[in-house]
């Protein structure tokens, strides 16, 4: 296959195959994938810009039924050391956020068996009524199929109902890997590839913002990732017109750290430093319907996630003020304001703060 081709065509927007994004996976030097990205950053962000948010992931619970073998975060309901986050304690949280100029939260939790859907919205209820600019960017596709099926309702149904109680956008928590043969090994009890590309395109329909994510390096084969991707780029493709979409990705390596996988199964997270930056650039490539790609310096930390900079990312996403689930598997890259704004511009870049729409702060 003709890798300058596919690179003109990449170049011109036009939507690459899995055949094709696999051939300059692998056959194009690290240094020319990553030029042919950068190019396509500077279409979707003229300028020098970098942007960054301060919010914080606070975790509804950590009761699930889901049982993710990537996962050693959650615990049985029975459990005797579960729990669920209090008005109270999300007060404090908000409050110390606000004292460094946040307004986010990116709430999530498990799937609980016993809390419904009118709890959630009355949740959402009591942050806004306390807290009235708090932007909510909660739960995720998997918490919408769940309570879709608790209340035996559609998921347009969960959505709106949130919506109207505050829910700002919906993250693109639990897509993993978007393949049934995956999602059976990793996560038999989460919704389906199905399940999740119609709750995002429930949301769409309503107008919510959206994000897409990807985790990789697991069991997951080169062509599943790419696949991955294009079911991303065909859902955003047919987005209700003036609907952002998917307004950003973000792909992070698979945390192996005291997890069933690795305990189990021998399966650790081997991606590189190399192999990560070339994913971002791919994924600048295969998504040029998509107009931000984040780095995900948690995971990766902060030198891998500069280069990536240069490699189709244009946004460095959260300081993390907290963040429970993947640093218990084993990230534990940290950022304070100053820190995550210094990393951007040592690589070359001017920070700038954002919001979860992507405006400027």
């Amino acid at each position: 296959m003709n890798l300058d081709l596919l690179i003109k065509k990449a170049l011109r927007l036009e939507f690459l195959d899995t055949h094709q994004a696999l051939e300059l996976f692998h056959h194009l030097p690290v240094g020319e994938l990553a030029f042919v990205a950068d190019e396509l950053r500077k279409l979707h962000h003229p300028g020098n810009k970098v942007t960054w948010i301060i919010d914080r992931n606070v975790n509804i619970t950590n009761a699930c039924i889901s049982g993710c073998k990537f996962c050693n975060f959650y615990r049985p309901a029975s459990n005797k050391n579960v729990y669920i986050t209090t008005l109270n304690e999300y007060a404090a949280k908000i409050e110390e956020m606000e004292c460094i100029g946040g307004n986010q939260l990116l709430l999530q939790g498990g799937l609980h068996p016993k809390l419904g859907l009118n709890w959630y919205v009355d949740l959402f209820k009591n942050l806004k009524k306390r807290f009235p600019e708090l932007r909510l960017h909660a739960l995720g596709p998997p918490e919408i199929v769940h309570l879709a099926k608790m209340e035996s309702v559609s998921y347009s149904v969960v959505l709106k109902q949130l919506k109207e109680a505050g829910l700002s956008s919906l993250p693109g928590a639990g897509a993993e890997i978007l393949s049934d043969r995956v999602r059976k090994i990793l996560s038999p009890v989460k919704c389906t590839v199905k399940e999740w590309l119609e709750v995002m395109k429930a949301a769409h329909k309503l107008g919510l913002t959206t994000s897409a994510t990807m985790m990789f390096g697991h069991i997951e084969t080169m062509e599943e990732r790419m696949m991955h991707l294009v079911r991303i780029r065909e859902t955003q493709a047919h987005k209700p017109a003036g609907a952002k979409g998917f307004i950003s990705f973000i792909p992070w390596p698979f945390q192996d750290k005291d997890t069933v996988l690795a305990k189990r199964k021998g399966i650790r997270n081997n991606v590189t430093p190399e192999e990560y930056i070339r994913m971002i650039a791919i994924c600048r490539i295969m998504l040029p319907n998509i107009p931000n790609i984040q780095a995900s310096w948690l995971t990766v930390g902060k030198e891998t996630a500069q280069l990536c900079l240069h490699a189709g990312a244009n946004d460095f996403g959260s300081i993390m003020i907290e963040e429970n689930v993947v640093s218990v598997a084993g990230a534990t890259h940290k950022f304070d304001v100053e820190g995550i704004q210094e990393a951007i511009r040592e690589a070359g870049f001017e920070p700038a703060r954002r919001n979860q729409e992507f405006e400027l702060v």
